[in-house]
């Protein structure tokens, strides 16, 4: 390929709407167009990029056992009917109606997709287990896209379907599949991906794993374990934390805080520190608007999946009107009445806390959990954090990490063969639903994530795995001839040889030169020039700037063959 030849352009200046670095370089770098939000269109670049990384996701699935197939990106309403998701998924599934008037669904994941493919053939024990996956354009209708491809709305992905007759089996494919992804992971340059226990979400499942590259730009935030090495997603990290109760407990006293509605503003007001304070989040269902109170230590934050785990139903952050009974900003759990109440873990044994009196301008000081309310039941609904008590360890090593997530896996059990109604007969002849996981990678995402993860100021620095291209040929000079007679003469013996080569032959300055090679990112830069020439050599240069070497005219094709 010759760069005059490629299509986009490649520019200098940041764009000002991009906040994240890879995003901004692979705009300047002329591999993707913005079509309209959470929505690109790709250059080449990005696409030989992201055909590399799908065939090692290919080879991957395949050598465990994988078969490829391909879901429709449109399905009808109906699939997800059965599987009770139409209803239960929000705006993120784009809906509407064919010109029958038939309701349908863009797909933003398969599992019924991959149920309805397989259900009549999968009748009799002796076809299990097996494994189907595609790799597929999807769309998510994103309330907030941002970072270029890190969250976006149409995307490609792989995702992977097994079906299994026991938990064990499944268990054990689980573990092949994770093991796979490791190799994926490293395969395409980013071996420092970390695989953490994450909460199953819409999915459905009682086991589930994220892979996350570890970035401070990364949307999800990580606990992790110094000294054991337990890593978990917060959505499902376990809040540990133990109070040590005080000698004595003083007594029950309302006191006048006007004012103070603010845990914060109240522990200042009384002069005493936040953990010492019993504070109240309230949520409201979301098919009736009833209220939700959940009381927690005034230190720790809701953990709203957990909660919502929890409920089983969808909540949403309350407007508390006038009349409700509920007291704003003096809400306590003393003599509260009429109100679902929920009490966080991080409370049990506490005393001498404060908390609301449920009376405008009051709150009481004092709060014995034990002494001064009955019968109550404690749940972990708290975001683990930092400094926090490792649920494996019980140390207080938890630090908290940013990171993008990368991959998924989840033991979904047998919520969509149940749903959908797809059976198989035992060797007695008793029927029963097989059992399901599911496995993902987002293709785009992961090729934005190793950019993320390998650049410097000037552009990519790609894995050669993944690279665009192998080698970036500058013909600095091209005007000369004994310039253009070798460039032209190596350029067509690499491609001869099967090389993947991106050839500069442009009438620019040096300096245009190695900025477009900058922004592409190809690991090894091979520069013909007049001065070059004279001293009989070529200059080999790798992109990331730890090697460059000076190579014999006679040697340039072996040693460029060595290094690839």
């Amino acid at each position: 390929m010759k760069i005059d030849k490629l299509v986009g352009d490649r520019f200098k200046e940041r764009p000002s709407d991009c906040v994240v670095d890879s995003h901004a370089l692979m705009i300047r770098g002329g591999y993707m167009k913005n079509v309209a939000n959470g929505i690109y269109s790709s250059y080449m670049p990005l696409r030989r990029i992201t055909r590399k990384i799908e065939q090692i996701i290919r080879e991957e699935m395949d050598a465990i056992d994988g078969q490829e197939v391909q879901f429709p990106v449109v399905m009808p309403a109906s699939l997800w009917q059965e599987s009770g998701r139409y209803d239960s998924i929000g705006s993120e599934m784009l809906r509407f109606n064919d010109r029958t008037g038939a309701p349908m669904v863009l797909g933003m994941t398969h599992e019924e997709a991959a149920v309805h493919l397989v259900r009549e053939y999968a009748n009799t024990y002796n076809k299990y287990p097996f494994m189907i996956y595609q790799i597929q354009t999807k769309f998510r209708d994103e309330a907030r896209p941002r970072a270029g491809l890190i969250r976006v709305r149409e995307f490609t992905m792989k995702d992977a379907y097994s079906f299994h007759t026991s938990q064990e089996d499944l268990e054990r494919y689980y573990e092949r599949c994770h093991k796979a992804y490791e190799r994926i992971f490293a395969r395409c340059g980013v071996p420092e991906v970390i695989s953490v226990k994450s909460d199953s979400g819409m999915m459905g499942g009682s086991v589930s794993h994220e892979f996350m590259l570890l970035t401070p730009i990364g949307e999800d935030s990580i606990a992790m374990c110094g000294e054991c090495g337990y890593s978990a997603n917060m959505e499902a990290a376990e809040s540990i934390v133990e109070n040590i109760r005080d000698d004595v407990s003083e007594p029950l006293t309302s006191v006048s805080t006007p004012e103070c509605r603010s845990i914060e503003d109240v522990c200042a007001f009384l002069g005493s520190k936040s953990e010492k304070a019993c504070k109240a989040v309230v949520y409201q269902k979301n098919e009736d608007d009833s209220y939700i109170v959940l009381f927690i230590r005034g230190d720790l934050e809701a953990n709203e999946t957990k909660l919502t785990n929890f409920l089983g139903f969808g909540i949403h952050p309350a407007e508390i009107k006038e009349n409700c009974g509920i007291c704003a900003g003096f809400i306590g759990p003393v003599g509260l009445e009429d109100v679902f109440v929920l009490f966080d873990s991080s409370l049990k044994n506490a005393n001498n806390l404060i908390c609301g009196a449920n009376k405008e301008g009051y709150h009481y000081k004092g709060l014995d959990m034990l002494r001064d309310l009955n019968d109550i039941e404690y749940h972990d609904f708290a975001k683990i954090a930092s400094g926090g008590i490792c649920p494996v360890c019980g140390k207080k090593t938890i630090t908290v990490s940013r990171g993008i997530e990368v991959g998924n896996i989840f033991q979904l059990g047998t919520k969509y063969t149940e749903a959908m109604r797809m059976q198989y007969l035992d060797s007695e002849g008793v029927s029963h639903y097989p059992i399901m996981g599911c496995y993902g990678i987002g293709v785009g995402r992961l090729a934005a994530s190793v950019c993320e993860a390998h650049h410097d100021e000037y552009g990519p620095i790609w894995p050669k795995a993944i690279a665009p291209w192998q080698v970036h040929l500058c013909a600095i000079r091209s005007d000369d001839a004994e310039v253009r007679e070798f460039a032209d003469r190596l350029y067509a013996d690499l491609c001869e040889a099967g090389v993947e080569v991106i050839y500069d032959d442009r009438k620019v300055s040096a300096g245009v030169m190695f900025s477009d090679a900058d922004l592409l990112g190809v690991p090894l830069r091979v520069i013909v020039s007049p001065r070059n020439m004279k001293n009989g050599c070529c200059e080999f240069v790798s992109r990331d700037k730890v090697f460059s070497e000076q190579v014999a005219l006679t040697d340039v094709f072996r040693r460029i063959k060595d290094l690839i």
